[in-house]
C-alpha cells in the first residue's frame, strides 16, 4: 500500500486539505516554486538532527500550502518521520531522505489540486 493511501486513513491526516487560497496560491506560483519552497522548508526546519522547536516548528493555520502538506503526509516533525515513514531522529537528514520528503510533500498537493 502506498504511503499516502495509509495516511489518508489517519483521522488525523485526513483532515488536512488546502483551501481555495492555497490552490489558488500554487496555481499562481506553480508547482515549480512550491517545490522549491518545501525544499528550502524541509532544510531549515527538519534536516539538522535535532531540530529547533521539533514538534512544534511547522504552522498548522494556512499559511502555505507545504506547511498543510507536511501534517498531511506525516512529514511535519522529526516524531512524525520517524513514525510513518521509518526516518530515524538523532541524524541530519540526507539528500535522499529530503528528496523523498519533498517528492511526498509535492504527490499530496498534486492530488489535492486535482479536487
Amino acid at each position: 500500500m502506498d504511503i499516502l493511501d495509509k495516511l489518508a486513513k489517519s483521522k488525523f491526516r485526513n483532515r488536512f486539505h488546502l483551501n481555495n487560497k492555497m490552490k489558488a496560491y500554487t496555481k499562481e506560483k506553480t508547482i515549480d516554486k512550491i517545490k522549491s519552497h518545501a525544499y528550502d522548508f524541509i532544510n531549515e526546519r527538519l534536516k539538522p538532527p535535532y531540530p529547533k522547536n521539533d514538534g512544534k516548528q511547522t504552522p498548522m493555520k494556512q499559511v502555505h500550502p507545504v506547511f498543510i502538506a507536511q501534517h498531511a503526509t506525516a512529514t511535519c516533525c522529526r516524531s512524525c518521520l520517524e513514525k510513518w515513514h521509518h526516518i530515524s531522529k538523532g541524524k541530519q537528514l540526507n539528500k535522499n531522505e529530503i528528496d523523498y520528503i519533498v517528492n511526498i510533500i509535492i504527490e499530496w498537493i498534486n492530488k489535492e489540486m486535482e479536487n
